[in-house]
């Protein structure tokens, strides 16, 4: 008795540390000197924190972290990491995006550009890992190369491509570079899911970002996408790898370099109602692990799924 007595207790002490919190988000009106505790600017510390870095680093197991949708994408790059940001299966821990965007892309500056030639100018960014480049925040095709190709081709107005580390970019006659509002992936990865345990991300879209828009690693288990889009991200919009063990529900995936989904050995997926486009890149790159349309186990890679492929 008084070792079932001792576990009670220890079970109520871990389900009270994890009793949830909610810290909330507001990259317009919040400020990171705030303890993040109410949703509305008030005026004093318990106001929104500014950013979602910020936020991880108040939260323990079990919190929920709430992104104001306030007009404007956060600009970071975050990771879930260990069991400050994990929760138990009554009380996950939640990043909820309240429809917002986390978008990993950034400005070009005027300056930036060189002319090359004719109407054609480059830009030589950092790292070019994933190039994923922007018009008017919309992501634009660029335009395929052949692999011996060692010049860039001629381009009409408003075409691009990658060679040898540079974007070139072709513009209007009598126009400039800095004339139009080009931006271009640079951050690595919009979310890192690294050993935690009962996470749900929801209602968040995740682009701009040079290689996966989420990427769950190394042992994250039971971790739960829901309402969320990832697009316009240089390699995948989801991956899944090391053991990782990933839901993906009533998501959207298109747009992305190099697969939609691309799952790895010892890794476990369950796609259920989510649409994942044969746009830019296959629905589904397999190069290990496994997947569940709905209960279906499937093998080999997809070139589209759609929602009814995949029932709950």
């Amino acid at each position: 008795m008084r070792t079932v007595a001792g576990v009670c207790i220890i079970c109520c002490s871990l389900v009270g540390s994890l009793a949830a919190r909610d810290i909330f988000v507001n990259n317009v009106a919040g400020d990171d000197k705030n303890r993040g505790s109410a949703a509305a600017p008030r005026g004093d510390s318990a106001s929104p924190v500014r950013t979602i870095a910020k936020a991880l680093r108040l939260a323990r197991g079990g919190d929920r972290i709430v992104l104001a949708n306030a007009g404007q994408s956060y600009r970071e790059s975050i990771s879930l990491v260990g069991s400050r940001h994990s929760g138990v299966p009554a009380i996950p821990f939640i990043l909820d995006g309240g429809g917002a965007t986390l978008d990993g892309s950034v400005p070009i500056p005027a300056e930036s550009w060189t002319h090359y030639r004719d109407n054609l100018f480059r830009f030589r960014p950092t790292t070019l890992d994933g190039a994923v480049l922007f018009l008017d925040n919309r992501a634009i095709d660029p335009l395929p190369l052949e692999s011996k190709t060692a010049f860039p081709p001629r381009l009409d107005p408003g075409q691009w491509c990658v060679l040898e580390g540079s974007i070139y970019f072709a513009v209007e006659k009598s126009k400039l570079p800095g004339d139009y509002k080009l931006s271009y992936a640079a951050q690595p990865t919009g979310i890192t899911l690294y050993h935690v345990d009962h996470v749900i991300v929801r209602n968040l879209t995740i682009q701009g970002f040079q290689v996966d828009g989420i990427a769950a690693a190394d042992s994250a288990h039971n971790v739960v996408l829901n309402n969320a889009t990832c697009k316009a991200n240089g390699r995948a919009g989801v991956s899944v790898r090391g053991g990782a063990q990933v839901e993906i529900d009533g998501c959207k995936l298109s747009g992305n370099g190099l697969g939609q989904l691309m799952t790895f050995a010892n890794s476990q997926t369950h796609l259920f109602k989510s649409d994942l486009a044969n746009d830019t890149a296959r629905a589904w790159v397999d190069r290990g692990g496994r997947v569940y349309l709905g209960t279906k186990l499937v093998e080999g890679g997809l070139k589209a799924i759609k929602a009814e492929d995949a029932p709950r």
